[in-house]
């Protein structure tokens, strides 16, 4: 059994109750309306606004069948090494523009690139890859849309989403420059590791992760690779990939996994575990020391993959 009281600070503690306030444990067994409901609050709640040099800008991808909505962040005078496409978590069921706005206004003030926060199709209204085929969409837009070269980011489900258009753009014209990936799901085996050791961690459980996989899919997609990057057999020639975990998080193991994937392959990886943090922490960079370093951490990632740099 983990001792979470002694892995996990009090400031963090203190985070953990304030989001459970929110948004309880046991959200799962509410409606969906109702979990969307409690979670837009909590995120509302939690917002620390935009920074003074951004503006952002919403608007919508058209496509043959739905437009896609996107919010665009900028600074007066954005960095012209690359854009960034930022696809937000939520388990595919939450979330979408103005859940991770501040953090996207703030990711883009702190690295000055123009950011593109993606409004993908949420399940069960939309199964998957329904979400897939809006991340891809994005993409194609971006590479039509920008000459900067494009580098990828997302948290948890968007760290999914991001992996998954890394692996089905490696032959495109403009693939992508880099992914930073934020306590992705990957997809990785629940037999073994962190899906263990930290099964029923604080903010996130194996529970929690079991009722988003299905609900996204409505049936059984082993081996879908744009539904588990993991489940790829080629790990060839993706992006230089930077992941960022939290040790009390049952999907820490799923970065450490493709880390090690990337690297058999010849590519470049690193993963880094943050001690004593757990999943969602981005929303406690304000309140949180750990998380306030660990997310200068991810800023600093994004700066570096998106001028062609790897620093580790």
């Amino acid at each position: 059994m983990t001792d979470y009281k002694k892995l996990i600070d009090a400031e963090t503690w203190a985070f953990i109750e304030r989001t459970n306030s929110y948004y309880p444990p046991d959200a799962i067994d509410y409606t969906i309306d109702r979990q969307r409901d409690i979670y837009d609050r909590m995120c509302r709640e939690f917002s620390a606004g935009h920074p003074d040099n951004v503006t952002a800008e919403t608007t919508a991808i058209a496509t043959p069948s739905h437009p896609i909505p996107i919010r665009i962040y900028r600074t007066p005078a954005p960095e012209a090494a690359a854009m960034v496409l930022y696809f937000h978590g939520g388990g595919f069921i939450l979330g979408g523009l103005d859940s991770h706005d501040d953090l996207c206004a703030e990711l883009c003030s702190r690295t000055g690139y123009e950011l593109v926060s993606v409004d993908y199709r949420l399940a069960p209204e939309h199964l998957h890859p329904a979400g897939f085929d809006d991340a891809i969409s994005a993409f194609e837009w971006a590479a039509t849309t920008y000459k900067r070269p494009i580098l990828l980011c997302g948290d948890s489900a968007g760290g999914n989403l991001a992996a998954a258009v890394s692996h089905a753009t490696r032959g495109h014209a403009r693939r992508p420059i880099g992914q930073v990936l934020i306590y992705p799901s990957l997809g990785g085996d629940r037999s073994q590791g962190s899906y263990v050791t930290h099964a029923e961690a604080p903010m996130l459980t194996v529970r929690d992760l079991d009722f988003y996989t299905n609900i996204r899919t409505g049936e059984d997609r082993t081996g879908d690779l744009t539904l588990s990057p993991l489940a790829d057999a080629d790990f060839a020639n993706l992006p230089p990939t930077v992941l960022i975990t939290a040790q009390c998080d049952p999907l820490s193991s799923d970065g450490e996994a493709y880390r090690d994937r990337v690297v058999a392959a010849d590519g470049h990886a690193f993963w880094l575990e943050e001690p004593g943090l757990v999943h969602s922490y981005l929303r406690a960079r304000h309140t949180v020391g750990r998380a306030r370093s660990s997310f200068t951490r991810i800023v600093d990632a994004v700066s570096a993959l998106g001028r062609g740099e790897w620093i580790w």
